[in-house]
């Protein structure tokens, strides 16, 4: 399966950071968000990704294209112009990086990754958000449910939407944002099927978690894996702040690769 991530936003609540780059390009010590979300999924086998760009879209596109030399030791010959790269430091990722448009939507910005996906299952994320969730605990979870999407629904603290679930586990009404605080909300980490696409229209200005989710919601092919582990989304510098601490402290659930490549800064 083809890992999809939402990248494109400008990250307005974020201001203090996302002048010079993207939201998911903002560090968690030293490393991006980004990167940190691609971890996880790789974690878990998945080593394909579909960056859905926008904002600072140049940003990425450099980070990736010379990641190697980002993450390697090198020397560096001025005389004989020349570099020489010692213990390579990669990942076995491969990443396509979409310019999806500077003020695309998400749906819009999903419905243009189609041709690039095809008519297979994928996974799809936000280019914000972390987690300790199991991914192939929820692939499995979804391919029981028989529906066409499966999106993974946490309880922060409150300030987000709600979603309406049945005992068992069906979906039956999706809301964004609504006022309450101790409502199961969105959090990402979805699995789809390609039947998806067909409830996203073209257009830019098409809201994924508006129509679509709720048109799939009112189909009865909207499900929910009720996650209680940890999730954190990075919304403000608070949330940064903290994630970077939880880094640095070595305490970060999120990190569900090995121990040994936690690296502080």
């Amino acid at each position: 399966m083809k890992v999809v991530i939402l990248a494109g936003g400008l990250g307005t609540r974020l201001s203090e950071e996302t002048k010079l780059m993207p939201k998911p390009m903002v560090e968690i010590g030293g490393k991006p968000i980004l990167w940190h979300i691609m971890k996880i999924y790789s974690h878990f086998g998945f080593n394909e990704f579909v960056i859905l760009s926008g904002y600072k879209s140049h940003v990425i596109k450099d980070y990736f294209v010379h990641y190697y030399q980002q993450y390697s030791d090198i020397t560096v010959d001025m005389l004989n112009n020349s570099v020489e790269i010692h213990r390579i430091k990669t990942e076995p990722w491969k990443v396509t990086i979409l310019y999806t448009g500077q003020d695309t939507m998400t749906g819009g910005r999903i419905k243009k990754a189609q041709e690039y996906i095809g008519r297979e299952p994928f996974l799809l994320t936000y280019g914000d958000g972390v987690s300790d969730i199991n991914i192939k605990d929820l692939i499995e979870f979804h391919k029981k449910s028989g529906k066409l999407i499966t999106l993974t629904a946490v309880q922060p603290t409150g300030r987000f939407g709600a979603l309406v679930i049945q005992d068992n586990s069906l979906i039956t009404s999706f809301m964004e944002k609504p006022k309450g605080d101790t409502s199961w909300i969105n959090g990402g980490f979805f699995v789809c099927e390609p039947g998806v696409f067909d409830y996203i229209p073209e257009g830019d200005d098409v809201i994924f978690e508006r129509t679509p989710l709720e048109n799939l919601a009112k189909a009865h092919e909207l499900n929910a894996y009720k996650h209680d582990g940890f999730w954190r989304p990075m919304d403000t510098l608070k949330d940064k702040n903290d994630l970077t601490k939880m880094w640095e402290s070595g305490d970060c659930p999120w990190a569900v690769w090995q121990p040994s490549e936690v690296s502080h800064v």
